[in-house]
């Protein structure tokens, strides 16, 4: 179930790039604390040296501290492909955070600056990276460019994405994953921004778009993006309220605690099956609250990265 949510243009993300610069920087002062990941302006990252490589780039530093090898991995030899696939159907408007003051961010708030955190990260290793912004219909596409102009029009495009009013629109996901695994032919990352909520049979058809993909060896990441406290605990106040579907119309009036424990199990259930079918598929399937903010994403992207190159 999606629910109700009359979204206002806010102001918060005025400053867009200077936000995701920031949360960048956050991050990578904390990875310089941990011996798996560095940034500097002489290499990208590290790696776990294999017996048998050049022992021409460990870090002799950090073994001191860590009595492990490690070795430095530099720009050049780090360029990659990565696709950003960000979900703009109604539902993810929600929540409106009039309503809810312990918020920071809506769901597609929420995807948008992860995915302007992601671009500062791509830009920095000097990989290609494009965009895709979906509803009901396909909205945007850019292929994977490395160029400064590219990714300010690809921040420019997930900045607006903030900014409008939802319209009554499904998810229609599949299709989306369908059209980009024809247009990309290169092995890339693919990572994806959505809150899953669809039909059966929609969820059926995603799989398969998600196969379509796999098949062409690219590497998926899903982000299961979702306000854990009001949909999937249900913990609404046990006054009457009236919840409608955003993309279909549908309504119901309903004391939340009536239903909250019923409703919680079934969203469990859900999300398992999910997790299942991800891995049945390897798919890198990764639940993510808005409330606890980027590091779970920014942890899963570099773990995916490392692997990938």
């Amino acid at each position: 179930m999606s629910f109700q949510n009359d979204y206002q243009n806010k102001t918060q993300f005025s400053n867009f790039e200077l936000l995701a610069q920031s949360i960048v920087e956050g991050f990578i002062s904390g990875m310089h604390k941990s011996p798996f990941h560095g940034f500097s302006a002489e290499f990208a990252e590290h790696k776990i040296y294999n017996n048998g490589e050049s022992t021409r780039h460990i870090d002799w530093k950090l073994f001191a501290k860590t009595d492990k090898l490690y070795t430095k991995r530099f720009d050049e030899e780090t360029n990659m492909r990565c696709h950003i696939i960000v979900d703009l159907s109604s539902s993810m408007f929600y929540p409106n955070l009039e309503e809810h003051s312990d918020l920071k961010y809506n769901k597609v708030e929420f995807s948008a600056l992860a995915s302007a955190v992601l671009l500062q990260i791509l830009k920095k290793q000097r990989d290609a990276v494009g965009l895709s912004l979906y509803a009901d219909t396909y909205q945007y596409y850019a292929p994977e460019k490395g160029n400064e102009r590219h990714f300010q029009m690809l921040l420019d495009k997930l900045y607006n994405a903030t900014t409008i009013a939802p319209k009554q629109s499904t998810t229609k996901t599949y299709e989306v994953l369908h059209q980009i695994a024809e247009q990309m032919h290169r092995r890339s990352m693919i990572i994806l921004f959505t809150d899953m909520f669809q039909s059966e049979m929609a969820s059926t058809q995603l799989f398969e778009a998600l196969r379509h993909l796999k098949y062409n060896k690219h590497e998926l990441i899903l982000f299961h993006v979702f306000d854990k406290k009001t949909e999937f605990d249900f913990d609404f106040s046990n006054t009457p309220k009236h919840f409608v579907d955003v993309e279909t119309g549908a309504s119901i009036d309903v004391f939340p605690k009536s239903v909250q424990e019923n409703y919680s199990k079934a969203l469990n259930k859900y999300f398992k099956e999910l997790k299942l079918k991800c891995d049945q598929y390897k798919i890198h399937y990764m639940p993510v609250d808005v409330r606890e903010g980027f590091n779970k994403i920014l942890m899963t992207f570099f773990e995916k990265r490392n692997k990938f190159l």
